[in-house]
């Protein structure tokens, strides 16, 4: 039976909603809330219906040190999936923002430790029915609120092509194991970049598919309108055949439109002459980048030229304002779903799991342990959307109408826009004395080309496009027309060849 309040706790519930009760009008109410809480009791004896869960598991071990050389890992487990299917064959690793049942989910965090859910996320779910083998879950940066691979409750995660160096975030550890060659594929979470920052400061292949198209039943959410799951693969081929399974309505998600999944494999493979290429201009020359980065993206740009594709320099004015519109949405949304709402919120339908509505909901007693990156955010977030009454936040989402209209209008012109995933390569990693804002810098300091799209919801993906004279990855980025993943894959396959083409003549 829920707990009946007294007629005191009435009164003091009242002050909080700014109405003024005698204690009349307070046992007044509490007379009229009898049925009210009798209904409340009705739903706390039924039994929540979630989605069932298959194949035997175990709950999975903390590595070592000496078996978890990245400190990528979190958890390791084996989750042996179906006999046969589309990716029969092929080793995963799980973001640990994605709940595997009967395994741990800390998203990164103190907050959450020792927290495990009841059951798959829809992805999980997916990938094990398509033959796939779960190795374990990657670690992920502390509620996913970092660019960089610095601020997880576990540890730094350390680039394996450049030790000592940053992976990107916060889809850390997922990158950081397929460069490494320790799992063929990895999902990721991308709510500012957070699966291509990863692929392009490690090398990999990372795709933001459309906003809506991968269901995110299941995955800790950020903030509604920027959610985005996505693969984190070695190869473009992998990329296109993990969308192909991940991709489609599971009926649970209010961030689907409905669409289905397709044939993404179609588009490997085909020249890339005829395509339309627009070069963004403010994708370049962002402060803090580098020059070399820049020129290398040019460079790839002039050799898909030389292949037949139309390549043409394109002004998209509102992109150099992307990062700022995307910045109110990001951190009032995220302040008030993820925190406030204790990840759940209220005026959508989906899955609820009770048990971690539970288990975030004591987030404030424990703080002062979260990341310095996510403090800020917190108190960025709490200030404004306190202090303006969601005023920003609604501008902001006004404007992104603006944005969304900027990139229709350049695609209706071109097939993909093309400009740098980041504009610098992977920078050290903090050290263990770095002040409060050098650990916040390497955290943001790569996120103007990536954050505008997840407002729009246009699918981008980052493919290695070399790296530079120190050995530091590149990644390009392309970003195309809702739900035109084909034409990517496409495009971002070109680009996987001739970088094997120019490695191979070095």
């Amino acid at each position: 039976m829920i707990d009946r309040p007294e007629v005191n706790d009435v009164q003091a519930a009242g002050a909080e909603l700014g109405l003024t009760l005698s204690a009349e009008d307070s046992a007044s109410f509490l007379g009229l809330m009898g049925g009210l809480f009798d209904a409340y009791d009705v739903v706390d004896d039924m039994k929540s219906p979630l989605p069932p869960v298959s194949y035997d598991r175990a709950p999975g071990v903390r590595p070592d040190p000496a078996d978890n050389p990245f400190n990528a890992w979190i958890v390791k487990t084996e989750i042996k999936g179906a006999p046969s299917g589309k990716l029969s064959g092929k080793t995963v690793a799980i973001k640990d923002n994605v709940n595997v049942a009967g395994v741990t989910m800390e998203n990164g965090s103190t907050i959450l430790e020792g927290y495990v859910p009841e059951t798959d996320a829809t992805i999980v779910t997916r990938l094990l029915d398509a033959g796939a083998d779960i190795h374990g879950k990657a670690v992920c940066e502390y509620y996913c609120a970092s660019g960089g691979s610095h601020t997880s409750a576990s540890g730094p995660v350390e680039n394996p092509v450049v030790p000592g160096h940053n992976a990107g975030g916060s889809s850390s550890g997922s990158a950081v194991l397929v460069a490494a060659g320790i799992v063929d594929m990895a999902t990721g979470g991308d709510q500012g970049g957070s699966i291509r920052i990863p692929a392009s400061f490690c090398g990999v292949v990372g795709l933001k598919p459309t906003h809506g198209l991968v269901p995110y039943t299941g995955i800790f959410p950020v903030e509604l309108t920027v959610d985005h799951a996505g693969p984190i693969t070695r190869t473009v081929a992998d990329s296109a055949l993990m969308l192909e399974v991940m991709a489609g309505p599971d009926g649970l998600d209010p961030r689907q439109s409905g669409a289905p999944s397709q044939n993404y494999s179609a588009g490997l493979g085909q020249s890339p002459r005829g395509l339309k290429i627009g070069v963004v201009s403010e994708g370049f020359g962002h402060p803090g980048g580098e020059a070399e980065v820049d020129a290398r993206i040019r460079d790839v740009a002039d050799r898909l030229a030389s292949l037949g594709a139309h390549v043409e320099e394109v002004s998209m004015p509102l992109h150099a304002a992307g990062a700022a519109i995307w910045t109110p949405i990001f951190l009032e949304g995220a302040t008030e779903l993820m925190m406030r709402q204790n990840a759940y919120g209220t005026n959508m339908k989906g899955v609820f799991l009770e048990s971690l509505l539970d288990k975030q909901s004591h987030w404030k007693a424990r703080a002062n342990e979260m990341s310095e990156t996510l403090k800020l955010g917190l108190l960025m977030g709490h200030y404004m959307s306190s202090r303006h009454k969601g005023r920003y936040y609604g501008k902001a989402q006004n404007l992104n109408r603006l944005l969304t209209a900027a990139y229709d209008d350049a695609l209706s012109r071109f097939d993909v826009l093309l400009m740098p995933t980041t504009p610098m390569a992977a920078t050290p990693l903090p050290g263990p004395d770095a002040s409060r804002e050098t650990i916040v810098e390497r955290a943001f300091a790569m996120i103007p080309n990536t954050s505008p799209s997840c407002v729009t919801g246009h699918p981008s993906i980052s493919v290695p496009a070399g790296t530079t004279d120190d050995g530091r990855p590149i990644g390009a980025m392309f970003v195309g027309r809702k739900l035109e993943e084909t034409t990517l894959f496409r495009i971002a396959a070109a680009v996987e060849q001739l970088t094997f083409e120019k490695t191979m003549a070095e």
